[in-house]
């Protein structure tokens, strides 16, 4: 089967690093279309041999990205056009449609309760959504919870495949080695109880709360934020207001697998550097920093993640619910930090969420879609 699929972007997002990882295990041909932003993903999935063309769209409304990507799509006889992120559902489930291919699938990737990708869900944006979904011909949803959002907005079920996304589990294995390098290159004492939190710096992630929480924590806790994003110079500035600057460090955005020969600390490097992973975020799509982290061996602690909750029973996550406030995750810090250390084995979680799970799904979504008239897979 040859496949196309179209995203927004490819810098070091979630949805971009997991794209990546999907077609190294899916079986097909595969391209991939990025209307914006060539980044470090795109470096990399030509370096796995994947074609990437970039069609340089300037913007939301720039309607010449849309002959482009229908006659790229029509030169290359493709099977199946997927789409990712909602620039690119939109505009991709279009130009498939006006290219002839019928066999469409889209992933959401980013929807919570309250934004798509970080923009707010107005009435306005869930009107263009539902226009493009009927386009399609599944819509594939990262959890249940996304899925049921979906239902929400009368998306029938039907046309909706819960794939969750998926870790390449031994990638992420602690390394004391890197443990120490990572360490000794960002400033990190030896011995620091290490907080991490991954993702982008934006006010949705509420990487503030782990700010005014470390004012509160002994000296040797230090807080390690991994990603960029808007937020950076205000969570600065809150760590010099609350005194913690020296115990903060924003790390920029990292590739997940390190392809360079410049020592670029790679995103397991950085995990294996921290002692917990927090994510306060109170709305999220799936929570994949949780699932890498729990590759890791780390603890966690989160506020909302459907990866966790979602697993099947008695399936075994070091993670444990807090409620969201300062003092709930200063009050677990604490805990976690007087816990004795261990070896840190890959959890039940991550080992259930592997990439080779998430691929062999896909392609039994791909394999409806471009077989039947409609598709009602779930898992």
């Amino acid at each position: 089967m040859k496949v196309l699929h179209v995203i927004t972007g490819l810098g070091a997002g979630g949805a971009e690093q997991q794209l990546r990882l999907l077609l190294r295990h899916v079986p097909g041909t595969h391209d991939v279309v990025t209307l914006t932003n060539p980044g470090q993903v795109a470096e990399g999935l030509r370096r796995d041999g994947v074609r990437v063309t970039h069609l340089g769209m300037a913007g939301n409304r720039d309607g010449r990205a849309l002959p482009r990507l229908v006659r790229l799509i029509r030169e290359g006889r493709y099977d199946l056009v997927h789409t990712h992120l909602y620039r690119a559902c939109l505009y991709g489930r279009i130009a498939a449609r006006l290219a002839g291919v019928r066999a469409i699938v889209a992933t959401e990737h980013s929807l919570g309760d309250s934004q798509i990708e970080g923009r707010p869900l107005t009435r306005s944006v869930r009107a263009l959504y539902r226009t493009g979904e009927r386009l399609g011909r599944t819509t594939i949803a990262v959890s249940p919870a996304v899925a049921d959002r979906l239902g929400a907005w009368g998306v029938a079920r039907d046309r909706v495949a819960v794939v969750p996304n998926g870790v390449d589990v031994p990638r992420f294995a602690h390394d004391p080695g890197a443990r120490a390098a990572a360490r000794s290159a960002l400033g990190l004492p030896p011995d620091a109880f290490v907080v991490g939190g991954v993702g982008r710096l934006v006010e949705g992630k509420r990487f503030g709360v782990l700010v005014e929480a470390l004012r509160e924590l002994p000296d040797d806790v230090h807080l390690l934020l991994v990603g960029t994003g808007p937020q950076e110079e205000a969570l600065r500035a809150a760590a010099e207001r609350a005194g913690v600057l020296g115990r903060l460090v924003l790390a920029g955005e990292r590739p997940h697998t390190a392809e360079r020969a410049d020592g670029t600390l790679d995103l397991p490097a950085l995990l294996s550097a921290m002692d917990l992973l927090a994510s306060p975020s109170v709305d999220e799509a799936f929570g994949l920093a949780v699932v890498e982290a729990q590759a890791g061996g780390l603890p966690v602690l989160y506020v909302t993640c459907p990866a966790v909750d979602d697993l099947p029973p008695g399936t075994e996550a070091r993670a444990v619910r807090v409620p969201g406030d300062t003092a709930s995750f200063v009050r677990e810090i604490r805990r976690v930090r007087e816990e004795p250390g261990g070896a840190r084995q890959p959890s039940q979680a991550a080992l259930h969420y592997s990439i080779a799970r998430s691929a062999a799904l896909h392609h039994d979504v791909y394999v409806t879609a471009a077989g039947a008239p409609t598709s009602g897979v779930s898992t």
